[in-house]
């Protein structure tokens, strides 16, 4: 199962086992609370999608129907013994999972001529800015969550703000490079 598979069914699924039976408009506002599009490649949206064909899987079960006043009919959905197998099994892929995801800058590097040194280096600097303008917005999310946050979670902010860190470093030294061979032109 792809990672972009694994992200919406580990959410769902961890929602139900947390939380019990809810509605998919329940889960989609636990998913906006959590902020999930940011940790996961997840859309708020497509969590409806993705508890109708897990339903039909069996992983989750239609536990009834339930209608507040003039709102829609909900259906709450509960996790089955299929889908708690499902999310250990989830789970453990994801711990598993020490993949290197490929990023096609390095292939822009080798191929960096057809645009040419100023256009390579403006790309490099506006690449460097929009993840430093992303650690920004990650460190003071961190600070704003911090009372709130057990240590797992705040070990989880770590890991992403470690990767952008990572990613304003290596743009610092790509453009020292960059800058070091316009001199040497």
């Amino acid at each position: 199962m792809s990672t972009h598979m694994r992200a919406p069914r580990l959410f769902i699924l961890g929602a139900l086992a947390d939380g019990g039976p809810m509605h998919g408009h329940k889960i989609r506002a636990a998913a906006q609370v959590d902020r999930v599009e940011l940790w996961a490649d997840i859309k708020p949206g497509s969590l409806y999608g993705a508890l109708r064909r897990m339903a039909d899987e069996g992983v989750v079960e239609v536990v009834r129907t339930e209608q507040e006043g003039n709102l829609p009919a909900r259906t709450v959905y509960g996790i089955t013994d299929k889908g708690r197998a499902e999310l250990v099994s989830v789970i453990r892929s994801v711990l598993a999972d020490t993949k290197l995801r490929p990023d096609p800058i390095q292939l822009v590097l080798l191929h960096g001529d057809e645009i040419g040194p100023d256009e390579l280096r403006t790309a490099a600097q506006q690449r460097r800015d929009s993840y430093a303008a992303q650690l920004d917005f990650w460190r003071n999310l961190r600070a704003e969550a911090e009372p709130y946050l057990t240590r797992l979670e705040a070990i989880a902010f770590d890991h992403t703000l470690m990767r952008l860190e990572t990613e304003v470093s290596w743009h610092d030294r790509l453009l020292a490079v960059l800058a070091d061979t316009a001199e040497q032109t």
